[in-house]
């Protein structure tokens, strides 16, 4: 069944993980998420900022029976990304970090770290989401976040996407990613610290978007059944000229094949 056709999605009375979810996109989409009717768990490491972030939910909730809740977990690792889906018990998650160098100037240590803030942080609750949600019969989405690079060489994290939206069509779980532009978050004036000059004349005078602009794009690409969504203009023409195995959505027309799913289950996104 073609997208245009499908029942468009909604987040109300879904439970929705959020990894990452204390600040920017994670933030961001969070308050999204609340503000149209979900149940919402958040997960971080930092306590503090899980409060901090926790208030903000409670002033954007719109129903009293709204589930609203924080956990902190490291999500590194298998064992901790377990926990803290059973913690929260099937509701929604968000997080990454990168620290951009030239490769001959990173140390063993960054390049682990690296794989670990952008590849495994998700993997790892992909991976114990899946395991929770098959074992239970559950239908459900789940959401990775790349970047715009992703579509610009080999990228782990969009080959991992792009398998699983084809092997998880056997359990009624739809998998998206978002390839996220430049966007103003406390993440990137961490970039910024390590970033290399050619880098930033390379962005130019590319203006970085709100988080909250970014997480409207991500739950619109949702409701529309896409399995890539682009952060913006730019990344949707290297989306248009990239050849995979994801089902396209260009305007000429394309592949749109496993749509009509869209209404069933709780929903589970991941953005790093």
């Amino acid at each position: 069944m073609f997208s245009l056709w499908s029942k468009k999605w909604n987040p109300k009375g879904r439970h929705c993980y959020v990894t990452g979810g204390s600040t920017g996109l994670g933030l961001a989409l969070s308050v999204l998420l609340v503000k149209a009717g979900a149940h919402v768990s958040i997960v971080a490491r930092n306590e503090e900022k899980l409060r901090n972030a926790l208030e903000i939910l409670e002033a954007s909730r719109v129903d009293k029976n709204q589930i609203i809740k924080s956990y902190s977990f490291s999500l590194t690792a298998a064992e901790s990304s377990a926990a803290a889906l059973e913690a929260a018990y099937a509701l929604f998650l968000c997080a990454g970090a990168s620290k951009p160098k030239f490769f001959v100037e990173m140390t063993e240590e960054e390049m682990s770290q690296g794989m670990d803030n952008g590849y495994w942080v998700q993997a790892w609750t992909a991976l114990a989401a899946t395991k929770k949600m098959v074992n239970e019969n559950a239908k459900g989405k789940i959401v990775f976040v790349s970047s715009t690079l992703g579509y610009m060489s080999f990228h782990a994290l969009r080959g991992l996407a792009d398998t699983l939206a084809s092997e998880l069509q056997l359990y009624g779980i739809d998998v998206h990613i978002f390839f996220a532009t430049t966007m103003r978050t406390p993440g990137l004036e961490e970039e910024k610290k390590s970033k290399p000059a050619i880098t930033s004349k390379i962005e130019g005078d590319d203006s970085p978007v709100s988080p909250e602009s970014a997480a409207e794009r991500i739950l619109s690409g949702i409701q529309k059944g896409h399995v890539h969504i682009g952060g913006d203009f730019l990344t949707d023409v290297f989306r248009a000229s990239t050849r995979g195995s994801a089902p396209y959505h260009n305007p000429s027309g394309g592949r749109c094949t496993w749509y009509n799913r869209l209404d069933r289950g709780p929903y589970l996104a991941m953005v790093g």
